[in-house]
């Protein structure tokens, strides 16, 4: 139970709406308890049914009493039992909705990391599968432990004050429940974790082959995902059925404890009246409605303890990504004005998942409004400078210096507001063309939109789709080629107007003919702004203002076009060798 803790603090949010609901169990069982007693006195009364008839007295308007009286009170314990129902299970309603929007909040705050060593799959399963679990805990099992403490409470209280003995008989099989509900409970949480876990496999596995489809039915894998998600799915029915065992092999048990309690009250009860102890034929109906009472209580203690033990290991697991903390926040209260001077002082940086070390003691400094190009062969620490600079991750070792502050002082949110990343891996957003280029900015503008468009070289293709802007892309943009994706996503980052823009290896979808006409447009856009261009191909990064060619993680050359091709290293190499390919197409 240590880990529900975490849900107080939206009981005390919600306790006028969950006081209600203890008010309103408390007069519900008050009627439904105090409706028993005319029950008693409806049998006592039937023994003086011979005598009325003798008497030629009709005892049926008095039954009639009775009965009207039991069933009034019924309706009314009835009315609060719905008015219970209202109050703590829309409490539970609002509580989940508070909780899956903490946890989406706490997953946009967490480091790229994180996403690294995490599946989708299991990250969706916390927030809605896990969820719904400790829903079932604040409002079920909540509902049903009030409402089970306030009957058993009342109803002793009664059964006491109409013999002790009795009672005690009655109530025997009670402390064998506790102790097994004890026993019980560890064996159902254990299961339960199990069975999340496996769930959250599932949930990755298919979220995993939805997403590659493409790349699944390319290579003819249909039959060896069923197989595998196959194997998944029996692993999941095997730990839910050893969980469904336990609790189905507890029920019973408890039932055989109720039955016990009614054979006492039939059997003790009935020496007591035959041998005149003050007790009645109505006080054994009595007892045995109150035993009746107290079955249902008592038989949802096993379903009960389950949804706890099930949310108990529910809430475990969403604390767990609850309790990570980002790795990456501000360390500054103070906003530092971006204007979109760079340095690196002899950074290094290794990742930490993997423990690649990805760059190594790189300097370099770009002015304000510059550019600078990089250089290199996949692997050699490319992007890496990239992800440093949005502060996706901080430097192992060095400075990163922005506007002559540690990038770390500036604040997070602004730093990446001015700050137009196009990526390696394009990502495209479900929606339409106009909402994946708008994204980034607060106000929809059409004119902006288009004017980014023809900016991005990427107006014409649009224009051509039946739907135009409001074409709808796709999952990841599945619709669209891998070069119309980059170009929307270059749209997408200019139309922010930032002060930075980075253009990770974004031209490497379109033919070279493209390339021009885009980096033509970009010259206007990239006015006055600090820009990175990284590329492989020399035609991306010959105009910019400083060129780094990078190598296994380090600096080996840097100037610009034309002094890197009178050093006549690796730059010149890449250079001859890339003209010597266009000659030949």
């Amino acid at each position: 139970m240590k880990s529900l803790k975490h849900i107080n603090k939206y009981f005390y949010k919600y306790r006028w709406r969950l006081g209600l609901g203890v008010v309103f169990v408390i007069l519900s069982n008050i009627f439904g308890v105090y409706s028993v007693t005319y029950v008693r006195d409806a049998i006592d009364y039937l023994k003086e049914i011979p005598a009325l008839k003798e008497a030629n007295n009709d005892p049926h308007t008095r039954l009639l009493f009775y009965g009207g009286l039991i069933i009034g009170l019924a309706v009314i314990s009835g009315f609060f039992l719905f008015l219970m129902r209202q109050t703590i299970i829309v409490m539970s309603r609002h509580i989940e909705y508070d909780l899956k929007n903490e946890i989406y909040e706490h997953y946009q705050k967490l480091d790229i990391g994180f996403y690294k060593r995490n599946n989708t799959g299991d990250i969706m399963n916390r927030i809605s599968e896990d969820v719904s679990r400790v829903r079932m805990y604040i409002g079920p099992a909540i509902m049903y432990i009030i409402n089970t403490a306030v009957t058993f409470s009342l109803t002793i209280f009664v059964m006491i004050n109409i013999d002790l003995k009795l009672t005690i008989y009655v109530l025997i099989p009670l402390p064998v429940l506790a102790i097994s509900i004890y026993y019980v409970s560890h064996t159902i949480n254990k299961k339960s974790t199990q069975v999340q876990e496996k769930l959250s496999d599932i949930t990755s596995h298919a979220q995993e082959a939805f997403s590659g489809i493409r790349v699944l039915k390319a290579y003819g894998r249909e039959g060896h995902s069923i197989s595998e998600f196959e194997k998944h799915s029996a692993a999941y029915q095997n730990r839910t059925l050893n969980l469904i065992k336990t609790e189905s092999l507890f029920q019973p048990f408890m039932i055989l404890l109720i039955g016990l309690s009614t054979i006492f009250t039939i059997y003790i009860g009935g020496m007591l009246v035959i041998e005149n102890k003050g007790l009645t034929y109505g006080n054994i109906a009595e007892f045995i409605v109150y035993v009746n009472r107290l079955t249902w209580p008592i038989a949802s203690l096993g379903w009960v303890t389950s949804l706890i033990q099930r949310a108990a290991a529910s809430q475990t697991r969403i604390n767990e990504f609850l309790q990570t903390a980002p790795a990456i926040t501000n360390t500054d209260d103070q906003i530092y004005p971006i204007e979109g001077e760079i340095e690196f002082k002899n950074v290094s940086f290794t990742y930490p998942d993997s423990g690649i070390t990805a760059i190594q003691n790189c300097s370099f400094k770009i002015e304000k409004g510059g550019s600078l190009a990089i250089i290199g062969k996949t692997g050699s620490g490319k992007s890496t400078i990239a992800n440093l600079i949005c502060r996706l991750y901080d430097p192992a070792e060095g400075e990163i210096m922005l506007d002559k502050q540690l990038i770390s002082k500036h604040n997070l949110a602004l730093l990446r507001k001015n700050i137009g990343y196009v990526p390696q891996e394009v990502f495209l957003f479900s929606d339409t063309i106009s909402n994946n280029i708008a994204f980034g900015i607060e106000n929809k503008d059409k004119k902006q939109i288009e004017q980014a468009a023809k900016n991005a070289a990427i107006f014409d293709n649009i224009a051509a789709f039946p739907e135009q802007f409001e074409t709808i892309v796709g999952e990841r943009g599945i619709t669209l080629s891998g070069g119309q994706k980059q170009r929307i996503s270059i749209a997408r980052a200019i139309i922010k107007e930032p002060q930075i823009l980075i253009f990770d290896d974004c031209l490497s979808a379109v033919d070279t003919e493209t390339e021009e006409e885009i980096l033509s447009n970009l010259k206007t856009v990239m006015k006055n702004k600090t820009t990175i261009i990284i590329g492989h191909r020399v035609s991306s990064v010959k105009n910019a203002d400083h060129i780094i060619v990078m190598e296994n993680g380090s600096i080996i050359e840097q100037g610009n076009h034309q002094e890197l091709l009178a050093k006549q290293g690796n730059y010149f190499n890449l250079h001859k060798m890339q003209l010597l390919e266009e000659e030949k197409n």
